[in-house]
């Protein structure tokens, strides 16, 4: 067997295979051997006819055909290993020449695991951003709190600002309804700005029972291109109005919240959470931002097979969202003011950033000989199991190796992550 490489780009290559005649009296044996078992002969039981009686009655295209199908597949991958060369799916196979029992040529072209240059990944130069709570959080929390213990009470006025409103409301754009526009029996803090500027101000002043229109504009960076400085009109009916009060921000709200002597105590076990909280983000954000310097550092080829696979992920993830929604992908799209093609181009660019960030880690693991051992990740799966103890269908999954593998090279990444973090404080 001979090979030659030719590279189409820096992630897909075609090998020319040509074979001799002993590659063909191998397999051409081997092909005698299979269909002899297949036929059936006159004085022998299907599947014992000897090879050489066999031959007599396979006709000749069937036995060559057969012979090179098998010459191909059992030389494929082998023509890829002698030109170190790592293909991601089964190779492409076209067979350009066969004259039976001499010479047979054939391509494979396939997309390969690409070569990849890292580049200094200890001297990143990103910096984590420090993690701050100020005064202004600890009291959006402290007000949420005390919303939670609010007393409501039905009033037989108009309404103004702090109030909670029920209302039943459409917005159309250009006389028509619009999409998400529209709600019946909902529940509305006046003053809390869930709506568009204007909304809830409108609102102030009714009383339970009247009907009216709110010309409003929709923000010109509003996140529905198609609602985005439009100008609509809502009708709005009022159905009640609760006067709402919260408690005092004190010692004995403190109390009621848990096991807090006083406000004191309270603001401090606040402060701590959301430390927590804004370290664990800050950290998840300093891993992405390390992981797209690395990326801009090195020099990465993205396999279009790998961009596709994540294009199909990013499609699924936009799906699922947009049937949780109650909308179909192309509702979605409509509803963003986005056409097919740049919501395509807009994912493709994600996928290509994904793709390379996976194939840096996976090279930077290499390099720095990080891996996990079983016992860890048998530990691993143990703890799922235990998660997952009530979903057959899940923990049938656990036992895939394939899963097994997944949850492998999920955990290789991680601690690789860990590792950047470390070397580029």
């Amino acid at each position: 067997m001979k090979t030659k490489l030719k590279k189409l780009s820096d992630s897909r290559v075609e090998i020319t295979v040509t074979l001799d005649a002993k590659d063909l009296k191998n397999a051409t044996e081997k092909a005698l051997e299979k269909l002899s078992k297949e036929i059936r002969v006159e004085g022998f039981r299907k599947g014992k006819v000897p090879a050489d009686v066999a031959k007599k009655f396979i006709p000749e295209n069937d036995l060559n055909a057969e012979a090179i199908d098998i010459a191909v597949r059992t030389t494929v991958i082998n023509a890829f290993i002698e030109q170190k060369k790592s293909p991601l799916v089964l190779p492409s196979v076209n067979v350009t020449k066969y004259v039976p029992g001499e010479t047979a040529e054939y391509t494979a072209t396939a997309d390969i695991i690409p070569e990849v240059k890292l580049g200094d990944y200890k001297k990143l130069g990103v910096k984590k951003e420090e993690v701050k709570v100020s005064e202004k959080d600890i009291e959006g929390v402290l007000n949420n709190i005390a919303s939670s213990f609010a007393e409501k009470k039905v009033a037989k006025r108009a309404a103004k600002l702090t109030d909670e409103v029920i209302i039943d409301f459409v917005g159309k754009k250009d006389g028509k309804a619009f999409e998400g526009g529209s709600a019946k029996d909902y529940h509305l803090v006046l003053g809390s700005q869930s709506f568009i500027p204007g909304f809830e101000d409108g609102i102030v002043g009714h009383e339970p029972g009247d009907k009216f229109d709110l010309e409003l504009t929709f923000p010109k960076d509003y996140g529905v291109k198609d609602l985005a400085g439009a100008k609509t009109v809502f009708e709005v009916l009022l159905k009640q109005v609760n006067e709402v009060t919260k408690p005092e921000i004190n010692d004995e709200l403190a109390k009621k919240c848990g096991p807090f002597d006083d406000l004191k105590a309270l603001k401090e076990d606040i402060k701590k959470n959301l430390s927590a909280q804004n370290e664990h983000q800050l950290l998840e954000k300093y891993k992405n931002d390390l992981v797209e310097a690395l990326v801009k550092k090195s020099t990465i080829p993205a396999p279009e097979i790998l961009i596709d696979d994540q294009m199909k992920i990013i499609r699924e993830d936009v799906n699922r969202n947009a049937a949780g929604a109650g909308m179909s992908f192309e509702d979605y799209l409509k509803r963003a003011g986005e056409t097919m093609e740049n919501w395509e181009k807009q994912a493709r660019k994600v996928a290509e950033q994904r793709v390379k960030g996976s194939l840096a880690l996976q090279n930077l693991a290499i390099a720095e000989k990080i891996t996990v051992s079983d016992d860890v990740v048998n530990a691993k799966i143990a703890e799922l199991k235990d998660v997952y103890k009530k979903s057959p269908e899940a923990l049938k999954n656990l036992k895939d190796p394939n899963v097994k593998m997944d949850i492998k090279n999920r955990m290789i990444i991680e601690k690789t992550l860990d590792y950047l973090v470390k070397v580029n404080k």
